[in-house]
């Protein structure tokens, strides 16, 4: 994998050997990312009637990158993994 053009969590840009390397094809951070689970069923009911929100940290990854055949992508919302 080459250096994407552009990457972005939470809509912040990230800078290549600062704040990611990608290593193995994969985009390693400098800082531990965080995404919320699928909600379950007491935290969903919690949620419906009023005693819980779901301010859990959910960091947002988006990729920019230059296609093969010419022109640019966007990959968002990536998958973060520990």
């Amino acid at each position: 994998m080459e250096v994407p053009t552009e990457v972005y969590v939470n809509g912040i840009a990230q800078r290549s050997g600062i704040d990611f390397r990608v290593e193995h094809g994969l985009l390693r951070f400098s800082r531990e990312l965080h995404q919320e689970g699928k909600l379950g069923f007491w935290r969903w009911t919690s949620i419906l009637f009023g005693v819980a929100g779901t301010y859990r940290k959910n960091d947002v990854v988006d990729v920019i990158y230059d296609r093969a055949g010419g022109g640019r992508a966007v990959a968002s919302n990536l998958p973060v993994e520990p």
